[in-house]
């Protein structure tokens, strides 16, 4: 059903922007495209496009990483961070911490071994009876709720490392729901404790990051980063360590066309060789390190 959506819907939407923006195809100097992760025959549709463009308008085109045009994304705004920096991507199927030496030079630190944060936001927000996407459904749930009536744990946080798991997070909340009821504020009150519970843990991994590594620079980038809960802690983060936190616009958070394209022209810019013929390969696994 996507990669049906995508066929039908991505060369109306491609007139519309480049009518929009006023501008015409002998304008343009290369074509970005998600070249993975991600669904395969979502990706083989977008790049299948970006190629036969490319080719016709006899410019590079140039697969990106998901990833990767994540956390670039901030460096679209006017005050972007420098390199280098961390970057947390934390969003519905990725959590990763990331040394960012420059462009195409990554160094993952740490990962989700299971859930990712943004997955543990639409498991938990399902199972309070919540619409998708669930992390701004939780998110507006949780503003309602009390603090201190439960407590969640902080997972991985105990040991050391950077890798993440919010799996347990999701079956904490299902036997405190059991326990609890199902009424208003009960609900509100859950919301509220696993928010933190994920904010927290987020935070304290962040920190860790910062302090191992000797940076002052942090990028926070995917859906997730749009979370207001998760903001003002990074604030309360970025004072205590006195480290700068860079976010995209809230339209740049989750998944959107801008990254893609920065990202394509960073990868241009920097001297990456672009083929213009027609052959093409998607990648529906690919380690970010490993690009």
């Amino acid at each position: 059903m996507a990669s049906r959506d995508h066929i039908q819907k991505t060369l109306p939407l491609l007139r519309l922007v480049l009518s929009e923006a006023g501008c015409q195809p002998g304008e343009i100097s290369g074509v970005a495209y998600a070249a993975g992760p991600g669904l395969i025959g979502a990706l083989l549709v977008g790049a299948a496009i970006a190629r036969s463009l490319a080719y016709a308008w006899n410019v590079p085109a140039v697969g990106v990483h998901h990833m990767e045009a994540h956390l670039l994304a901030p460096l679209l705004e006017p005050d972007p961070p420098e390199f280098p920096f961390i970057a947390l991507l934390v969003s519905g199927g990725h959590t990763l911490l990331v040394q960012v030496l420059g462009v195409g030079q990554y160094q993952v630190l740490g990962e989700s071994q299971d859930d990712a944060a943004g997955e543990a936001f639409d498991k938990t927000a399902k199972l309070l009876g919540l619409g998708y996407p669930g992390g701004p459904a939780l998110e507006r749930l949780a503003r309602a709720g009390q603090p201190g009536r439960f407590n969640f744990p902080r997972p991985m946080t105990g040991k050391p490392g950077l890798d993440f798991s919010f799996s347990g997070l999701k079956t904490h909340a299902v036997i405190t729901l059991r326990g609890a009821g199902t009424d208003d504020q009960t609900r509100a009150d859950l919301a509220y404790a696993f928010q933190e519970a994920v904010v927290d843990t987020l935070a304290l991994k962040c920190e860790r990051a910062l302090r191992d590594t000797g940076l002052s620079r942090l990028v926070v980038s995917g859906g997730v980063s749009a979370n207001q809960a998760l903001r003002a802690r990074f604030a309360q983060l970025a004072k205590k360590t006195r480290a700068a936190v860079f976010y995209p616009r809230m339209e740049f958070c989750t998944d959107n066309g801008a990254m893609i394209a920065y990202a394509g022209y960073a990868r241009l810019a920097a001297g990456q060789h672009a083929q213009t013929g027609l052959d093409f390969k998607v990648h529906p696994r690919w380690p970010l390190d490993a690009i």
